[in-house]
């Protein structure tokens, strides 16, 4: 979950229903991290996936090189990695400027093991089920948000085979050294968005802001549950008890309510 969606589980609003373990047969996926000046160690770990027959993903935050960015596209690096360490295996390309059909066809030929090495974009986040793939390098990281990483990452580990995910990041601020070292510390996704929260901040609860401090003056989901869970046993006491808040102890509190969530006047009257 995204931290805004885990922040509304807690305080509330959804219920949650928690799968902890991995489907049987299935280990978990190791995570490293390496500098930029390391990148030739990820490199031939991959390379040695690739020769005992494994199969790799070398996933890009671009198509095209950013110089703004400083960052390399998956376009150019491609092209180089072609002559280089991985010029004996079988080369693929794919990204959001291909048609779809291209995508489907290069992906296709992946899944049948006729790709050994496919660069990418963050277009195989999602959707993608090959069993095969043991390791995948994740290139500039540190421009990836947390939720992305870990969505990318479950594209490898879905076999019975040991897999590695390398994160390729100096990590110039601190939020996202944080984010790289969630990744490297932890595997569960609750957990992710847990350390996503921490970093981001759940955003506001009645407003479009995603990200940021929340407007409650009191209450951290993340340390205070219990004070948390309390607060919602009671209201939701409360709301049964007396639902439009008609009773004369609660008119102060439908005061409130509607004086400070006004747009809200109309949700908040159906009872």
């Amino acid at each position: 979950p995204i931290p805004r969606t885990l922040a509304i589980t807690l305080y509330g609003d959804l219920d949650l229903s928690v799968i902890s373990e991995l489907p049987a047969g299935r280990p978990a996926i190791k995570t490293l991290w390496l500098t930029e000046d390391k990148v030739s160690e990820a490199y031939a770990l991959a390379r040695q996936e690739a020769i005992s027959g494994r199969q790799v993903f070398i996933v890009y935050p671009v198509i095209e090189d950013s110089f703004a960015l400083d960052i390399s596209g998956a376009k150019k690096m491609y092209e180089e990695l072609k002559t280089g360490y991985y010029k004996d295996f079988k080369r693929g390309l794919s990204h959001g400027k291909l048609k779809h059909e291209e995508q489907d066809r290069i992906m296709s030929k992946f899944r049948e093991r006729s790709i050994d090495i496919l660069v990418s974009t963050t277009i195989l986040e999602v959707g993608i089920d090959i069993p095969n793939a043991t390791c995948m390098i994740v290139e500039h990281a540190h421009r990836f948000g947390l939720s992305q990483l870990h969505q990318l990452r479950g594209r490898i580990g879905r076999g019975v085979s040991d897999s590695v995910c390398i994160l390729i990041s100096d990590a110039p601020t601190v939020e996202a050294k944080a984010r790289v070292e969630a990744m490297v510390k932890y595997g569960s996704g609750f957990k992710i968005a847990e350390e996503d929260l921490k970093i981001r901040g759940p955003g506001e609860f009645f407003g479009k802001e995603q990200h940021g401090l929340s407007d409650l003056k009191i209450g951290d989901p993340l340390t205070q549950m219990q004070l948390l869970k309390k607060a919602r046993e009671e209201a939701v006491k409360l709301l049964k008890s007396d639902p439009s808040l008609a009773a004369r102890q609660n008119q102060y509190l439908k005061e409130d309510l509607l004086f400070r969530f006004p747009e809200y006047e109309k949700i908040m009257l159906v009872g």
